[in-house]
């Protein structure tokens, strides 16, 4: 785990106790290189952990500028959810706790070099994608603040095919026309990765059954799982701690 010893490196470095020594355990089941936020979630936990260790205090931002020196990296180290510069770490906008949703995450294979992918920048495609982003992004935020699900679920969409001019995925618009048929509320990806998402209210559809229907429906699935959406920041566990 080179990124977590480097981000434990720095925080040992900027606290003036490089003399200490010690072992890091990661236990984590989300996939490498898939788009899922892995290497965030592993760099917030270290840092996290190392201040509970040495009873320091880690504020989100500290722990954000520390992942960010490492890598690109997502916004899991701030409480609930946020939008966040994940290159430079200027914007920044609380967004509020988590809605109730599932995630059916469809991983059809294939792997993405986050840090490869993040070294283009794409900056005048991007521009010319500002009118949907902003869509997407409206449609989510007035989707959170009023907890309108579908809301959240046409924005994302929206999203998702807007991407597929940076990151294609085969898959898409099979995914999409499958969460229709089952009523979800939308379909999320992964932006810098491979996996597909389709999001669904719990209280209206049946998310294992819903799971096993596109396990049987969609050819060339490597795994499919059902996960509930949460919110970031750290919590502190003494599991496997010993």
């Amino acid at each position: 785990m080179p990124k977590s010893v480097a981000a434990l490196r720095a925080v040992l470095a900027r606290l003036g106790r490089t003399e200490m020594g010690g072992r890091l355990h990661i236990c984590s089941d989300l996939p490498r290189a898939k788009g899922m936020a892995s290497s965030t979630a592993d760099i917030a936990a270290t840092v996290y952990a190392l201040a509970e260790a040495l009873e320091e205090k880690a504020e989100p931002w500290d722990v954000a500028r520390l992942a960010l020196s490492v890598e690109p990296s997502d916004s899991l180290m701030f409480p609930g959810l946020a939008l966040f510069d994940h290159r430079s770490g200027r914007v920044y906008e609380d967004l509020g706790p988590a809605p109730p949703l599932e995630v059916v995450v469809l991983d059809f294979g294939g792997t993405v070099d986050t840090l490869a992918y993040n070294r283009r920048y794409r900056a005048d495609l991007l521009r010319k994608m500002v009118a949907e982003h902003r869509e997407a992004l409206a449609a989510v935020k007035e989707g959170l603040r009023r907890g309108n699900l579908a809301d959240i679920g046409y924005g994302a969409t929206l999203s998702a095919r807007a991407h597929q001019r940076i990151l294609h995925k085969p898959q898409l618009e099979t995914v999409i026309g499958l969460a229709r048929e089952v009523g979800a509320l939308g379909v999320n990806v992964a932006h810098s990765g491979t996996v597909i998402g389709l999001l669904l209210d719990p209280s209206q559809a049946d998310g294992p059954a819903l799971t096993a229907y596109l396990a049987a429906h969609l050819p060339g699935l490597e795994s499919i799982s059902l996960n509930r959406m949460v919110g970031g920041g750290p919590r502190l566990t003494l599991e496997n701690v010993g």
